[in-house]
C-alpha cells in the first residue's frame, strides 16, 4: 500500500521551538507530532552546545540550530521554553523581528503589556500583545485554572485557598534525577522510621530541593519572598488573578513538593458569590473543555497523578460543598505539569496565533 502523501506545507506559518532539547521541549515535539499539522517548517533551536543534534518531530528528523538572531529569520511564531534570563534577552529580540513569541518563562507573565493566556479560559486576550509576546502561566497554576475558570464563569469566584502537591519534574531534569537517586538509596531499607535517618542516608545531595524528597514531603517550591512566602506561591496567586480578571481576589497558597515524577495535584477551597450546589458544579466540570470529572469515592475513583500523567486534561474529583459555608466548594485536582502545565498550553496558544493568519 502506498504511503499516504503529506499535505503541502507551502504558505503555512513557520514555527520555532526554542529550548527544543529540554524536558518540556521534548514534550512540545511529541504534541506537535500528535496535533493537526498546521505548520510549514518547524525549526528547532537550542543552546550552541546542542546545535547539530537531530530530534524527531512529525515523523521527521530535524537538526537543531544554535540560538542566534539569524535563527529567527522567516519565523512567524516561536515557542520558548528556556531559563528566565535567556527568555528576557531573546524573546524581545525575536519579537523585534516580527515573530510572535509564546513564552513559558516567568519573565513576562505579570507584564501589563503581555497577555497571560489559557485558551480554555481567556482566549480573546491572545490578540492583545503590543510587545509581540504572549505568556503562558506556571505549571501549578495551569494544573487547576481550567477547572476553576469554568466554575468562576458560572458562580463568580471571590476567594481561593490552595495547597499544591508538586511533582519533581517541575524542577527539570535535575529534580527527576534527584528523586530517582534518592529512591535507589532508600529502596529495601527501613529508612523513614527514625528522626534524621533519611537525611543521613541522602547526605547533602538534595539537588534542587532543600530537603530529601524521597519518602518525604517538602513544604517549599521556588525562592524566598517577603514575609516567608515562596516565589511559587506568589506566582499562583498573581497569575490566577490576572487570568481570571480578578486583580483583588484573596488567594492563600502553600506549595509542597512530593515524591512524584510528573503531574501536580492541588486541593482547592473556592468561595463564590452565592450559594453553590455539588450537582451544578459537577455538571459544569463534566462539560468544561479540557476537564475530566473523575469523582466516585464510593468506588475508589478520584484523580491521582498515576491517572493524569501523560494526558492533556485537568482531572477533578472529591467535589464537595464546604461543611460550614454554602458558597464554597472543595476540589482535588491533578494535571500533568509537562503537558498542560507547560508544553500543551504553549502549543495551544501558538495554534491560536497561527489561526489568525489563515
Amino acid at each position: 500500500m502506498a504511503a499516504r502523501e503529506r499535505p503541502p506545507r507551502a504558505g503555512r506559518p513557520t514555527l520555532a521551538v526554542v529550548g527544543a532539547t529540554g524536558v518540556v521541549g521534548a514534550v512540545m515535539l511529541r504534541i506537535l507530532s500528535q496535533h493537526a499539522d498546521i505548520w510549514g517548517e518547524i525549526r528547532l533551536i537550542a543552546s550552541p552546545r546542542s546545535a547539530g543534534r537531530k530530534l524527531a518531530v512529525r515523523g521527521e528528523e530535524v537538526e537543531v540550530v544554535a540560538l542566534t538572531e539569524d535563527a529567527f529569520d522567516g519565523v512567524d511564531v516561536a515557542m520558548f521554553d528556556v531559563p528566565d534570563e535567556v527568555a528576557a534577552e531573546w524573546a524581545p529580540l525575536a519579537a523585534a523581528k516580527g515573530v510572535v513569541v509564546v513564552d513559558n518563562s516567568a519573565v513576562f507573565r505579570m507584564d501589563p503589556e503581555v497577555p497571560l493566556v489559557v485558551p480554555e479560559v481567556n482566549p480573546h486576550t491572545v490578540r492583545m500583545r503590543p510587545r509581540g509576546i504572549v505568556a503562558t502561566p506556571d505549571c501549578a497554576t495551569l494544573s487547576m485554572i481550567v477547572a476553576l475558570g469554568a466554575l468562576h464563569a458560572e458562580f463568580g469566584l471571590r476567594e481561593l485557598v490552595v495547597s499544591t502537591y508538586q511533582a519533581v519534574s517541575g524542577a527539570g531534569h535535575a529534580g527527576v534525577r534527584t528523586l530517582r537517586r534518592q529512591m535507589s538509596l532508600v529502596s529495601g531499607t527501613d529508612l523513614g522510621t527514625h528522626p534524621g535517618d533519611l537525611r543521613r542516608a541522602v547526605g547533602e545531595e538534595t539537588g534542587p530541593f532543600p530537603e530529601p524528597v524521597a519518602l518525604n514531603v517538602v513544604p517549599w517550591a521556588g525562592s524566598l519572598r517577603e514575609d516567608g512566602w515562596s516565589s511559587a506561591e506568589m506566582k499562583l496567586r498573581d497569575e490566577s488573578r490576572k487570568i481570571l480578571g480578578l486583580p483583588k481576589l484573596p488567594v492563600a497558597v502553600t506549595c509542597v513538593r512530593v515524591p512524584v515524577v510528573t503531574t501536580h495535584s492541588l486541593t482547592v477551597h473556592a468561595r463564590f458569590e452565592g450559594e453553590v450546589t455539588v450537582g451544578a458544579a459537577r455538571e459544569i466540570l463534566a462539560t468544561a473543555p479540557g476537564v475530566v470529572l473523575f469523582d466516585n469515592p464510593a468506588a475508589g475513583e478520584f484523580p491521582t497523578p498515576a491517572d493524569a500523567v501523560g494526558t492533556d486534561p485537568t482531572w477533578v474529583g472529591r467535589v464537595r460543598r464546604a461543611l460550614d459555608d454554602p458558597t464554597a466548594l472543595e476540589l482535588f485536582v491533578c494535571g500533568d505539569n509537562l503537558r498542560k502545565g507547560a508544553a500543551l498550553n504553549t502549543t495551544q496558544i501558538a495554534e491560536l496565533v497561527a489561526a489568525e493568519r489563515v
